[in-house]
């Protein structure tokens, strides 16, 4: 559980490399200063903020914007720096506020790579001050650990950076607003309560439509005679990578059809600081335009803004059209209400005016969603060739150039998802590795979309089919030797299916069949199990049995519960909840009626594994919007043998190594 500090509290850092999210009431600078043992930043190089946005072990956003992400590595930082004071300042823009009293309490977290929140610390009861030191990472006994600082300047930046005793501090001080400056045509502005919508702060269990309808349209279309009616248009948040949360807003210049689109994202890093982008056209995407410490990184964060940007349009399409909808609805029920326009011409335009206006907020919501479309296919387009091989499609001309890795990327791609409103545009689903939960493989009836249900036999083929594409993706992924997959096909179907890993000879062993086989396989997985867990829990790694193989494994298993007694369930239980934690993932494809007679015993298994189809299907929800994202598995082209050529390499490089 994330701890909540108060001012002057520390906390440890579990991690060296983590990030550290501001988010405020209103745009503000970001920056960090890196003092030495002493408390002091010996000079101007040690300060990273908008116009120098990166030094050794951090960076940090180039412009204002109500939210940021620091990325901080803290094994990079120099041997000198020994305390790292994370600050954040109000802008000198005209109209601005002067003074943090006057704003929302800013709020500063640190969190994982992997978006778990370690510790948060609100600055509270901060009134005339400019600026603030919001948090420290100091090095205590070889260890880091942060502190909640919250200490306020009235005098603004100078002042701030003259009590760490650094040396011309009002010149550095300036730049830092004139970089800011420059920047301010791309800052992200904050919804204000009076014009909030869907695409802005909407909360993770979904935005509140509402705060949207009291306030106006989302996009800001002015109906005849509606000047009262117009909200303002404003920005949002940002969101982590292995959950979805709001993501971020447009810029002001994106608030009319064919405007430019600001593409700054609370994760994307420009090279340099960008000019205002043309009114002609949309600012041109670019791979790896994304915060992190490696390209793959970058590309898997890019990613993740694409699914958290077609999340945010989307949501706020819909948000304008049901305005839309319960606007006319409402002038409708008035022209019903007044016994003067309910019958007779002066109804009728009354109505037809309520139409119209309808029908003017929908066109303009959809202008502003196909604007948006096109910018994000735009970026698709350059990104989705640029992707590693455990991000690409299997189309995809990487694959042709695959050699075995050195080292395991960041993720693996489990399949692709996209909107009823987005397609054809297609958002790759990365999953980080190691595998946090198994997969679960659904070989039950699914709905097509004309309403009926393909046959059952060959749904069983392609949910296998589709378990073996995902287990040669994983191969591929890890360097020879550091995964194994072994299978389980108690009835011995999956032989076809299975004939490309067979084949290739990538498993660990031929599929056990029957009874004997399925209880051999499950006994020396949970005794692996076992006895890692007991070797880290008492600190005696170095006493596990020699030859025991601590590569990590993935179990396919087929046609479950087919084979499976009681004894047999109960180990695969075990396997799902305690597996991952030492290497042992499972990959099920079952279809969940065939396990009927087992009652609620098996449903922990089943919401503990990811569900996936082997044809599209909208069953994966996010808990920001609640979109029903649907499911598309990554297939090999027709014809191709890309798959076998990849195994191959794979086997080639096992047996090299052995």
């Amino acid at each position: 559980m994330a701890a909540e500090l108060t001012r002057g509290q520390n906390h440890p850092l579990p991690h060296n490399r983590i990030e550290i999210r501001i988010s405020a009431g209103v745009p503000v600078t970001a920056g960090a200063t890196l003092a030495d043992d002493a408390g002091l930043v010996r000079d101007a190089g040690r300060v990273v903020h908008p116009g120098a946005p990166t030094l050794p072990g951090i960076e940090v956003s180039r412009q204002a914007a109500a939210e940021h992400r620091l990325a901080v590595d803290l094994d990079a930082l120099p041997e000198a720096v020994h305390r790292v004071s994370v600050l954040i300042a109000l802008p000198a823009a005209p109209g601005g506020p002067h003074r943090f009293g006057a704003v929302t309490a800013p709020r500063a977290a640190v969190t994982g790579l992997d978006g778990t929140e370690v510790a948060g610390y609100t600055l509270v009861g901060l009134d005339a001050e400019t600026a603030v030191v919001a948090l420290e990472l100091y090095r205590r006994q070889g260890a880091w650990k942060i502190r909640a600082v919250g200490q306020g300047y009235a005098d603004g930046l100078t002042a701030l950076l003259t009590d760490q005793g650094l040396p011309r501090a009002a010149e550095l001080a300036g730049e830092i607003e004139a970089a800011v400056a420059h920047g301010a045509a791309r800052a992200v502005p904050v919804p204000t309560d009076a014009g909030r919508t869907r695409r802005t702060a909407a909360p993770v269990g979904g935005p509140d439509p509402a705060g949207s309808t009291a306030a106006g349209s989302p996009y800001d279309v002015q109906a005849p005679g509606d000047a009262t009616d117009r909200p303002v248009r404003s920005g949002g948040p940002e969101a982590a990578p292995d959950e979805v949360r709001p993501a971020v807003s447009e810029s002001p210049a994106a608030a009319s059809p064919g405007g430019p689109v600001d593409y700054t994202h609370p994760k994307r890093r420009q090279a340099a600081p960008p000019a205002p982008a043309p009114a002609t056209g949309p600012v041109a995407p670019v791979a790896g335009d994304a915060v992190g410490w490696s390209m793959d990184e970058r590309l898997y964060n890019q990613v993740w803004g694409m699914f958290e940007d077609l999340a945010r349009s989307t949501a706020a399409y819909r948000s304008a059209v049901d305005f839309a909808e319960s606007r006319m609805e409402k002038e409708l029920d008035q022209v019903l209400a007044d016994p003067r326009s309910r019958l007779g011409s002066a109804g009728d335009v009354a109505r037809e005016a309520a139409r119209a206006r309808r029908a003017q907020l929908v066109e303009q919501a959809q202008a502003v969603l196909d604007r948006d479309l096109a910018q994000l296919t735009a970026e698709s387009e350059v990104v989705e060739p640029a992707l590693p091989p455990a991000y690409a499609r299997w189309d995809n001309p990487v694959w042709h150039a695959y050699r075995v890795p050195t080292e395991p990327p960041m993720a693996v791609r489990l399949g692709d998802l996209h909107l009823p409103e987005s397609d054809p545009l297609r958002v790759p689903l990365l999953a980080r590795l190691p595998l946090e939960r198994g997969l679960w493989i659904d070989s039950g009836p699914v709905p097509t979309s004309d309403g009926g249900l393909p046959d059952t036999a060959e749904l069983r083929r392609l949910a296998l089919h589709t378990a073996v594409l995902l287990a040669a993706r994983l191969l591929a992924a890890h360097p020879a030797g550091e995964f194994g997959v072994q299978v389980i096909d108690p009835a011995g179907s999956g032989a076809p299916a299975l004939a490309p890993l067979t084949e290739a000879g990538v498993l660990a062993g031929p599929p056990a069949t029957g009874a004997a086989g399925v209880a051999d396989v499950l006994g020396r997985l949970t005794e692996r199990v076992d006895l890692v867990q007991m070797a880290v829990r008492g600190g005696a790694a170095d006493a596990l049995p020699p030859g025991l193989d601590l590569s990590r494994h993935l179990l396919i298993v087929n046609e479950f519960p087919h084979g499976f007694d009681d004894r047999a369930v109960t180990r695969l239980r075990y396997l799902a909840d305690e597996g991952p934690s030492v290497g042992v993932h499972l990959l099920l494809v079952a279809d969940r009626e065939d396990a009927a007679a087992y009652g609620p015993l098996l449903d922990p298994l089943w919401r503990s594994l990811m569900r996936l189809t082997p044809v599209p299907d909208d069953h994966l929800a996010d808990p920001w919007v609640g979109h029903a994202w649907t499911y598309e598995p990554c297939l090999v082209p027709p014809g191709s043998r890309v798959l076998q050529e990849v195994l191959r390499q794979v086997a080639i490089a096992r047996t090299k190594r052995s």
